[in-house]
Protein backbone atom coordinates (compact mmCIF):
# COMPACT_ATOMS: atom_id res chain seq x y z
CA UNK A 1 0.00 0.00 0.00
CA UNK A 2 1.58 3.49 -0.86
CA UNK A 3 1.98 5.72 1.62
CA UNK A 4 -0.54 8.24 2.47
CA UNK A 5 0.07 11.99 2.58
CA UNK A 6 -1.84 14.35 4.64
CA UNK A 7 -1.61 16.97 1.30
CA UNK A 8 -3.45 14.49 -0.41
CA UNK A 9 -5.99 14.64 2.56
CA UNK A 10 -6.71 18.09 3.94
CA UNK A 11 -7.39 18.24 7.55
CA UNK A 12 -6.04 15.10 8.51
CA UNK A 13 -4.73 14.05 11.41
CA UNK A 14 -0.91 12.95 11.00
CA UNK A 15 -1.25 9.98 14.14
CA UNK A 16 1.74 8.66 15.99
CA UNK A 17 0.87 5.12 16.89
CA UNK A 18 3.31 3.41 19.79
CA UNK A 19 2.61 -0.02 20.57
CA UNK A 20 2.11 -1.98 17.55
CA UNK A 21 1.19 -5.39 18.96
CA UNK A 22 -2.51 -7.66 18.66
CA UNK A 23 -4.46 -4.43 19.32
CA UNK A 24 -1.97 -1.81 17.83
CA UNK A 25 -1.78 -3.36 14.43
CA UNK A 26 -5.17 -3.76 13.19
CA UNK A 27 -6.10 -0.25 14.94
CA UNK A 28 -3.27 1.62 12.59
CA UNK A 29 -4.43 0.05 9.76
CA UNK A 30 -7.70 1.61 10.17
CA UNK A 31 -6.52 4.76 10.43
CA UNK A 32 -4.15 4.32 7.07
CA UNK A 33 -7.13 3.08 5.51
CA UNK A 34 -9.09 6.01 6.20
CA UNK A 35 -6.46 8.03 4.56
CA UNK A 36 -4.27 9.16 8.00
CA UNK A 37 -0.63 9.23 7.79
CA UNK A 38 0.39 6.85 10.46
CA UNK A 39 3.85 7.45 11.89
CA UNK A 40 4.87 3.89 13.91
CA UNK A 41 6.70 2.41 16.63
CA UNK A 42 7.68 -0.98 18.21
CA UNK A 43 10.63 -2.37 19.79
CA UNK A 44 9.62 -5.65 17.63
CA UNK A 45 10.91 -5.56 14.01
CA UNK A 46 8.41 -8.11 13.15
CA UNK A 47 5.89 -5.88 14.11
CA UNK A 48 7.26 -2.73 11.98
CA UNK A 49 8.14 -4.53 8.74
CA UNK A 50 4.00 -5.47 9.16
CA UNK A 51 3.35 -1.99 10.12
CA UNK A 52 5.35 -0.33 7.15
CA UNK A 53 3.45 -3.79 5.12
CA UNK A 54 0.10 -1.89 5.33
CA UNK A 55 1.46 1.67 4.44
CA UNK A 56 2.56 2.87 7.68
CA UNK A 57 5.72 5.07 8.15
CA UNK A 58 8.26 3.80 10.57
CA UNK A 59 10.12 5.90 13.10
CA UNK A 60 13.29 4.77 14.80
CA UNK A 61 12.25 5.76 17.97
CA UNK A 62 9.06 6.78 19.82
CA UNK A 63 10.07 10.55 20.17
CA UNK A 64 10.43 10.95 16.30
CA UNK A 65 7.21 9.94 15.66
CA UNK A 66 5.74 12.07 17.94
CA UNK A 67 7.49 14.60 17.35
CA UNK A 68 5.80 14.25 13.61
CA UNK A 69 2.02 14.08 15.04
CA UNK A 70 -0.89 16.03 16.18
CA UNK A 71 -2.02 12.80 18.08
CA UNK A 72 0.25 10.34 19.85
CA UNK A 73 -1.71 7.56 20.29
CA UNK A 74 0.44 4.70 23.37
CA UNK A 75 -0.96 1.52 22.80
CA UNK A 76 1.56 -0.09 25.59
CA UNK A 77 1.38 -2.95 27.93
CA UNK A 78 1.23 -1.18 31.76
CA UNK A 79 1.82 1.55 33.33
CA UNK A 80 5.51 1.26 33.75
CA UNK A 81 6.21 1.39 30.08
CA UNK A 82 3.44 4.20 29.51
CA UNK A 83 5.43 6.67 31.86
CA UNK A 84 8.77 5.40 31.23
CA UNK A 85 7.97 5.81 26.91
CA UNK A 86 6.63 9.54 28.18
CA UNK A 87 9.34 10.53 30.45
CA UNK A 88 11.92 9.45 28.46
CA UNK A 89 11.25 11.87 25.68
CA UNK A 90 8.03 11.37 24.07
CA UNK A 91 6.54 14.70 25.97
CA UNK A 92 9.24 16.40 25.67
CA UNK A 93 9.16 16.09 21.58
CA UNK A 94 5.61 16.72 20.78
CA UNK A 95 4.31 20.21 19.58
CA UNK A 96 2.48 22.17 22.42
CA UNK A 97 -0.83 21.71 20.51
CA UNK A 98 -0.75 18.05 19.78
CA UNK A 99 -2.61 15.45 22.09
CA UNK A 100 -1.28 12.35 23.62
CA UNK A 101 -3.78 9.49 23.87
CA UNK A 102 -3.16 6.66 26.03
CA UNK A 103 -5.12 3.67 24.90
CA UNK A 104 -3.31 0.82 26.72
CA UNK A 105 -5.14 -0.41 29.96
CA UNK A 106 -3.43 1.41 32.17
CA UNK A 107 -3.77 2.42 36.01
CA UNK A 108 -6.31 5.34 36.43
CA UNK A 109 -4.65 7.30 39.41
CA UNK A 110 -1.41 6.97 37.73
CA UNK A 111 -3.04 8.14 34.41
CA UNK A 112 -4.41 11.16 36.36
CA UNK A 113 -0.52 12.06 38.06
CA UNK A 114 0.89 11.49 34.81
CA UNK A 115 -1.75 14.00 33.06
CA UNK A 116 -1.00 16.43 35.77
CA UNK A 117 3.24 16.31 35.22
CA UNK A 118 2.97 16.31 31.65
CA UNK A 119 0.50 19.47 31.53
CA UNK A 120 3.10 21.29 34.22
CA UNK A 121 6.21 20.30 32.50
CA UNK A 122 5.03 20.29 28.84
CA UNK A 123 1.86 21.77 28.64
CA UNK A 124 0.71 19.00 27.01
CA UNK A 125 -2.98 17.62 27.23
CA UNK A 126 -3.13 13.56 27.55
CA UNK A 127 -6.60 11.67 27.59
CA UNK A 128 -6.80 8.12 28.00
CA UNK A 129 -8.92 5.75 25.67
CA UNK A 130 -8.78 2.39 26.44
CA UNK A 131 -10.75 0.02 24.35
CA UNK A 132 -12.69 -3.66 24.50
CA UNK A 133 -13.29 -5.75 21.55
CA UNK A 134 -10.67 -7.83 21.52
CA UNK A 135 -8.69 -8.14 18.19
CA UNK A 136 -12.01 -8.57 16.25
CA UNK A 137 -13.09 -5.74 17.31
CA UNK A 138 -9.68 -3.49 16.11
CA UNK A 139 -10.02 -5.19 13.03
CA UNK A 140 -13.71 -4.94 12.18
CA UNK A 141 -13.39 -0.91 14.26
CA UNK A 142 -15.82 -2.03 16.39
CA UNK A 143 -14.30 -1.38 19.72
CA UNK A 144 -15.92 0.36 22.63
CA UNK A 145 -13.45 3.00 23.53
CA UNK A 146 -13.88 4.58 27.11
CA UNK A 147 -12.64 8.20 26.98
CA UNK A 148 -11.30 10.11 29.77
CA UNK A 149 -10.35 14.33 28.96
CA UNK A 150 -11.47 17.29 28.97
CA UNK A 151 -14.66 18.25 26.61
CA UNK A 152 -12.58 20.10 24.13
CA UNK A 153 -9.34 17.74 23.74
CA UNK A 154 -12.05 14.35 23.17
CA UNK A 155 -14.38 16.85 20.68
CA UNK A 156 -10.73 16.97 18.92
CA UNK A 157 -10.50 13.11 19.04
CA UNK A 158 -13.64 11.88 18.20
CA UNK A 159 -13.49 11.27 14.41
CA UNK A 160 -9.99 9.64 14.95
CA UNK A 161 -11.46 7.26 17.49
CA UNK A 162 -14.29 6.93 15.72
CA UNK A 163 -12.19 4.88 12.78
CA UNK A 164 -11.13 2.73 14.90
CA UNK A 165 -14.88 1.88 17.27
CA UNK A 166 -17.25 3.51 19.16
CA UNK A 167 -15.98 6.30 21.90
CA UNK A 168 -17.90 6.69 24.72
CA UNK A 169 -16.62 9.70 27.24
CA UNK A 170 -16.99 8.99 30.36
CA UNK A 171 -15.76 11.17 32.57
CA UNK A 172 -12.05 13.77 33.23
CA UNK A 173 -9.06 11.75 32.58
CA UNK A 174 -8.57 8.54 33.92
CA UNK A 175 -11.77 7.77 33.73
CA UNK A 176 -11.48 5.19 30.64
CA UNK A 177 -9.20 3.58 32.63
CA UNK A 178 -10.88 2.96 35.72
CA UNK A 179 -13.70 1.92 33.81
CA UNK A 180 -12.10 -0.42 31.70
CA UNK A 181 -10.55 -2.36 34.60
CA UNK A 182 -13.84 -2.45 36.14
CA UNK A 183 -15.43 -4.14 32.87
CA UNK A 184 -12.56 -6.92 32.61
CA UNK A 185 -13.01 -7.87 36.31
CA UNK A 186 -16.95 -7.80 35.51
CA UNK A 187 -15.57 -10.08 32.54
CA UNK A 188 -13.25 -12.15 34.08
CA UNK A 189 -16.09 -12.99 36.87
CA UNK A 190 -18.65 -13.92 34.62
CA UNK A 191 -16.26 -16.50 32.37
CA UNK A 192 -15.67 -18.01 35.08
CA UNK A 193 -18.69 -18.76 37.08
CA UNK A 194 -19.96 -19.51 33.55
CA UNK A 195 -17.45 -21.63 33.20
CA UNK A 196 -18.32 -23.85 36.21
CA UNK A 197 -21.96 -23.35 35.70
CA UNK A 198 -21.53 -25.62 32.25
CA UNK A 199 -18.71 -27.97 32.98
CA UNK A 200 -21.18 -28.88 36.40
CA UNK A 201 -24.04 -29.18 33.96
CA UNK A 202 -22.29 -31.16 31.45
CA UNK A 203 -21.18 -33.75 34.13
CA UNK A 204 -24.43 -34.11 35.34
CA UNK A 205 -25.33 -34.73 31.47
CA UNK A 206 -26.85 -31.40 30.23
CA UNK A 207 -25.59 -30.86 26.42
CA UNK A 208 -23.50 -27.45 26.65
CA UNK A 209 -25.23 -25.77 23.10
CA UNK A 210 -28.25 -26.46 24.84
CA UNK A 211 -27.43 -24.84 28.58
CA UNK A 212 -26.01 -21.89 26.28
CA UNK A 213 -29.33 -21.47 24.60
CA UNK A 214 -30.98 -21.19 27.29
CA UNK A 215 -28.82 -19.11 29.41
CA UNK A 216 -28.47 -16.63 26.35
CA UNK A 217 -32.37 -16.52 27.00
CA UNK A 218 -32.36 -16.22 30.88
CA UNK A 219 -31.21 -13.88 33.12
CA UNK A 220 -27.62 -15.77 33.81
CA UNK A 221 -26.91 -14.60 30.50
CA UNK A 222 -23.32 -12.36 29.96
CA UNK A 223 -20.63 -11.85 27.08
CA UNK A 224 -19.40 -15.26 28.14
CA UNK A 225 -22.10 -16.97 27.39
CA UNK A 226 -23.19 -15.33 24.25
CA UNK A 227 -19.53 -15.03 22.99
CA UNK A 228 -16.60 -16.43 24.25
CA UNK A 229 -18.56 -20.07 25.04
CA UNK A 230 -19.45 -20.85 21.90
CA UNK A 231 -16.84 -18.90 19.79
CA UNK A 232 -13.71 -19.88 21.63
CA UNK A 233 -14.56 -22.81 24.46
CA UNK A 234 -16.89 -24.94 22.85
CA UNK A 235 -15.04 -25.48 19.64
CA UNK A 236 -11.31 -25.57 21.63
CA UNK A 237 -9.72 -23.11 19.48
CA UNK A 238 -9.15 -20.73 22.73
CA UNK A 239 -7.86 -18.21 20.82
CA UNK A 240 -10.29 -15.03 21.55
CA UNK A 241 -6.61 -13.01 21.21
CA UNK A 242 -6.53 -11.75 24.97
CA UNK A 243 -4.05 -12.91 27.12
CA UNK A 244 -5.15 -14.54 30.30
CA UNK A 245 -2.29 -12.34 32.21
CA UNK A 246 -3.52 -9.39 30.70
CA UNK A 247 -7.09 -10.21 32.09
CA UNK A 248 -5.39 -11.07 35.48
CA UNK A 249 -3.43 -7.15 35.40
CA UNK A 250 -6.89 -5.88 34.55
CA UNK A 251 -8.31 -7.65 37.54
CA UNK A 252 -5.64 -6.07 40.02
CA UNK A 253 -6.03 -2.57 38.56
CA UNK A 254 -9.83 -2.94 39.57
CA UNK A 255 -8.92 -3.93 42.82
CA UNK A 256 -6.12 -2.04 43.75
CA UNK A 257 -8.38 0.95 42.75
CA UNK A 258 -11.63 -0.37 44.75
CA UNK A 259 -8.95 -0.52 48.14
CA UNK A 260 -7.84 3.01 47.57
CA UNK A 261 -10.95 4.37 47.28
CA UNK A 262 -12.23 1.80 50.09
CA UNK A 263 -14.66 0.35 48.53
CA UNK A 264 -15.20 -3.25 49.19
CA UNK A 265 -14.34 -6.12 46.56
CA UNK A 266 -14.89 -9.41 48.05
CA UNK A 267 -15.79 -11.09 44.87
CA UNK A 268 -13.56 -9.10 43.14
CA UNK A 269 -10.51 -10.02 45.59
CA UNK A 270 -11.60 -14.30 45.33
CA UNK A 271 -11.71 -13.83 41.50
CA UNK A 272 -7.95 -12.51 41.44
CA UNK A 273 -7.20 -15.02 43.42
CA UNK A 274 -8.00 -18.07 41.30
CA UNK A 275 -7.33 -16.49 38.22
CA UNK A 276 -3.67 -16.00 39.49
CA UNK A 277 -3.63 -19.62 40.27
CA UNK A 278 -4.42 -20.07 36.55
CA UNK A 279 -1.56 -17.59 35.30
CA UNK A 280 1.03 -19.47 37.69
CA UNK A 281 -0.57 -23.18 35.82
CA UNK A 282 -0.53 -22.32 32.36
CA UNK A 283 1.70 -21.37 30.05
CA UNK A 284 2.61 -17.72 29.35
CA UNK A 285 1.29 -16.91 26.66
CA UNK A 286 -2.52 -19.02 27.14
CA UNK A 287 -5.00 -17.07 25.86
CA UNK A 288 -7.73 -15.78 28.45
CA UNK A 289 -10.83 -18.48 27.54
CA UNK A 290 -8.19 -20.93 28.65
CA UNK A 291 -9.54 -20.24 32.13
CA UNK A 292 -12.56 -23.02 31.13
CA UNK A 293 -10.41 -25.55 30.18
CA UNK A 294 -8.26 -25.21 33.33
CA UNK A 295 -10.81 -25.67 35.38
CA UNK A 296 -12.29 -28.59 33.74
CA UNK A 297 -9.07 -30.33 34.49
CA UNK A 298 -8.60 -29.36 38.27
CA UNK A 299 -9.20 -31.77 40.91
CA UNK A 300 -12.04 -29.52 42.97
CA UNK A 301 -10.43 -30.94 45.89
CA UNK A 302 -7.56 -28.88 45.54
CA UNK A 303 -7.12 -25.64 47.69
CA UNK A 304 -6.74 -22.46 45.45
Amino acid sequence: MPEQSTQEHPGLAVVAFIGLGNMGTPMTRRLLDAGHRVVGFDLSETAMARFTTSGGTSAATPEAAAAQADVVILMLPNSDIVESVVATGVAAAMRPDALLVDMSSSEPMRTRALAEKVRFEHDIELVDAPVSGGVQGAVNGKLVIMVGGSDAAVRRLTSTLELMGKPTHVGTVGSGHALKALNNLLSATHLMITSEAILAGVRFGLDPEVMLSVINGSSGRSGSSENKWPNFILPETYDSGFALRLMLKDMRIATDLAEQLKVPSMLGNEAVGLWSTAAHDLPADSDHTEIARWLSQRDPRENV
